[in-house]
């Protein structure tokens, strides 16, 4: 990944626009990085992995809001004691 100061990047914004087309560019402001320039296709692919995050994270959600609703009353009076009691029996 290539890096550009800001002050590079402003005089040279023509090649910072052909550079982010074969590769990200970070930019860095006094030594350090404060925005990365990267190509359309890139973009896209990085905003459709976020969707595909934020969609596991809810089907995650979903998930297990399904699960605690199907709890029976009765599971949900156990104490520790005797989760630790019947977790220690089955090993």
């Amino acid at each position: 990944m290539r890096t550009m100061t800001s002050a590079e990047a402003q005089n040279h914004f023509g090649e910072l626009l052909d550079t982010a087309q074969r590769e990200p560019v970070t930019i860095t402001r006094r030594g350090r990085p404060v925005a990365f320039m990267v190509s359309k296709q890139d973009m896209e692919e990085l905003m459709a992995i976020r969707k595909q995050r934020s969609q596991a994270v809810a089907n995650f959600e979903a998930y297990f809001a399904d699960t605690d609703a199907k709890l029976s009353a009765d599971n949900a009076l156990l104490t520790d004691d005797e989760v630790t009691r019947w977790v220690h029996e089955l090993r």
